[in-house]
């Protein structure tokens, strides 16, 4: 298989070169370009064809956050990792629902990023579930959630969907919910499919937001 194509998002030149180096090392992994603010990011995919996007939050011209919802609303758009400290909070949650498929804590272990990246680029979730879901409350704390609008949206589910979209919330693998709902995989990403569809999302993390913002996780 080709190695996962990996663009580069930061305006810390120490921060590039840190993760270039760590991706750099893996043949699964290609780093095929790096940019410096967020508006230099459509050229760069268009010329790139990245399969993920290593995108940093807070940079001085085009912030990433706007960048990302920008890229994500093209079609065949790349995944997007948001490169995070916990003092961007507010930012994160906002850039997980824009369609990023996650967020990466730029003191992770290099062995976890690299996971990471694979994780997104497989349509899988990012990083610790645990983790994921423990920014998610952090970051949603002290702002009410659109409870009946989302309660409606997961509505549209059926049974086996709604336990699958329950499942994923909860931060579980494809291989984990076979297990919990006693269904094949290819079942499972059948299942997954469909809910992203039905609910006319992006990926697995936006149904854990939406599933949160419905007061079921």
């Amino acid at each position: 298989m080709s190695p996962v194509r990996v663009l580069i998002v930061d305006d810390d030149a120490l921060v590039r070169a840190g993760l270039s180096m760590i991706l750099s090392g893996d043949d699964e992994v290609s780093v095929v370009g790096q940019a410096t603010d967020g508006s230099e990011v459509p050229e760069a995919v268009s010329r790139l064809q990245p399969d993920v996007v290593l995108m940093d939050i807070r940079m001085p011209g085009v912030d990433g956050l706007a960048a990302t919802e920008a890229l994500r609303r093209r079609p065949g758009a790349p995944e997007v990792l948001v490169l995070t400290t916990f003092d961007a909070d507010e930012f994160v949650l906002r850039a997980l629902r824009a369609g990023a498929s996650g967020f990466l804590l730029k003191d992770t272990p290099p062995g976890q990023i690299r996971d990471a990246v694979l994780r997104v680029a497989h349509g899988e979730a990012t990083l610790s579930p645990s983790i994921t879901r423990q920014l998610i409350a952090h970051v949603a704390a002290g702002a009410p959630p659109e409870r009946g609008h989302a309660g409606q949206l997961l509505d549209r589910l059926s049974v086996r969907e709604r336990e699958v979209a329950l499942a994923i919330a909860q931060g579980r693998s494809n291989a984990e919910i076979s297990g919990q709902l006693h269904m094949s995989v290819a079942t499972v990403k059948a299942h997954v499919s469909r809910v992203l569809t039905k609910l006319d999302l992006n990926n697995r993390v936006q149904v854990a937001l939406l599933v949160h913002d419905a007061g079921l996780a």
